[in-house]
């Protein structure tokens, strides 16, 4: 079966590319999931709109990734107002790496990819102040202090 891939899946490929697959795993894994659609003519346009959409999320370079750490780490305070679950600080849930993508740009940081973004002991599940990391290219990372305050 002939695939595009609309979402980046692992040992497989990146959104746009166009891949040969065993029929069972297209039909009851890939595209129930919505990362891949059935390669047509008519899904080549879709395809350059992947592309499109990738390279404006994606860091332009060493130079550009710089640019983006001194904005990240020239920000002042990143605050995440959370619901809490009474006087102890814990969370109700946890704050996931897409809250925190949000919290940056709420704090006039640049725009970051969510899965560059590595959070300790993979969710933040209390409140206070925690040390993020931003990977925004292979030799360049950023670091901020993210405040989680209760509501």
């Amino acid at each position: 079966m002939k695939l595009i891939l609309t979402a980046d899946v692992d040992n497989l490929g990146a959104p746009g590319d166009t891949v040969e697959v065993k029929d069972g795993y297209g039909r009851n894994f890939l595209l129930p999931r919505g990362l891949a659609i059935q390669a047509t003519r008519g899904a080549q346009k879709q395809v350059d709109g992947i592309r499109r959409a990738q390279e404006a999320r994606a860091v332009r370079g060493l130079e550009h990734a710089n640019e983006l750490k001194q904005a990240i780490e020239g920000l002042e305070s990143v605050t995440l107002s959370v619901k809490t679950a009474g006087d102890t600080g814990k969370l109700f849930g946890s704050v996931t790496a897409s809250d925190v993508a949000s919290a940056l740009k709420a704090a006039g940081g640049p725009v970051v990819d969510k899965r560059s973004i590595d959070l300790p002991k993979a969710h933040v599940k209390s409140t206070g102040k925690h040390d993020i990391v931003v990977n925004l290219h292979p030799d360049v990372t950023a670091k901020f202090k993210l405040e989680v305050v209760g509501s």
